[in-house]
């Protein structure tokens, strides 16, 4: 059964481009029950927003900027999502901002039982990222649309560019949470440690190093193992890893 989800956007500091995107991505972990804006819609800067909320059936809500340099707009996004999940409609949500002021929100929510997922640019602080049970990288998003098209663009290159590199320190995250799952002949079921590297580090999606699934990437690297098996089912393939002596 599909998680209800209530997606909440920083109209402030999220780029109207990337909606399209991350709706659709969304959508792969629930179904979005409660879609809501916040920012000062009479601003004209966030005018380019319009057409966009209609496309996606998300609600603007108005919040005036009282005072200068204070930002009114997370006040009233949390205290939404305090009155939201008090009212138990939904089972987890969707914090689409790259500010750290919602590190505490998200702390919060999951000390309650909610699934968390968070959404945001590559500039977004790391004690954010952390308070998520998942954190997606909004560039990567575009990206993988961009390489959809039938044709190339300019940004997609430069996107492409932004692609993190396969570290040391990443092969070792990922060695040693095989390492955690392997049974007495040190194989891992793919699934379990694809779950295991998400709980350990939120933000670890294969999509960030160039990769659309886990096993492309695991295979890319020289020292693991991939082997498949038959499904007790019968219907599909079982991948499973290894750390190589």
């Amino acid at each position: 059964m599909d998680l209800k989800l209530a997606v909440l956007i920083d109209g402030d500091n999220i780029p109207s481009a990337y909606v399209k995107e991350m709706m659709e991505e969304i959508a792969k972990y629930g179904n979005p029950t409660i879609k809501r804006i916040y920012g000062d819609w009479t601003n004209p800067k966030v005018s380019k927003w319009k057409n966009i909320l209609l496309e996606n059936a998300i609600t603007p809500i108005q919040q005036y900027g009282y005072t200068t340099g204070k930002n009114a707009t997370d006040s009233a996004m949390i205290i939404d999502a305090m009155d939201i999940l008090y009212s138990g409609r939904v089972d987890g949500f969707c914090l689409v901002s790259s500010d750290s002021d919602f590190t505490r929100l998200a702390t919060r929510l999951r000390e309650a039982g909610m699934h968390v997922i968070g959404i945001g640019e590559k500039k977004t602080p790391n004690p954010f990222i952390v308070a998520c049970d998942k954190f997606i990288y909004l560039e990567i998003l575009k990206s993988t649309s961009d390489e959809n098209e039938s044709e190339p663009t300019k940004s997609t290159s430069s996107l492409k560019a932004s692609f993190d590199k396969i570290t040391p320190k990443v092969i070792k995250l990922i060695s040693m949470t095989i390492s955690d799952l392997a049974d007495d002949d040190g194989w891992a079921f793919l699934g379990d440690v694809g779950n295991l590297l998400q709980k350990k580090q939120p933000n670890f999606d294969s999509r960030n190093y160039g990769f659309q699934k886990l096993t492309p990437l695991i295979k890319s690297i020289q020292k693991f193992e991939v082997e498949l098996r038959e499904s007790p089912k019968g219907r599909f393939k079982l991948i499973y890893v290894k750390n190589k002596d």
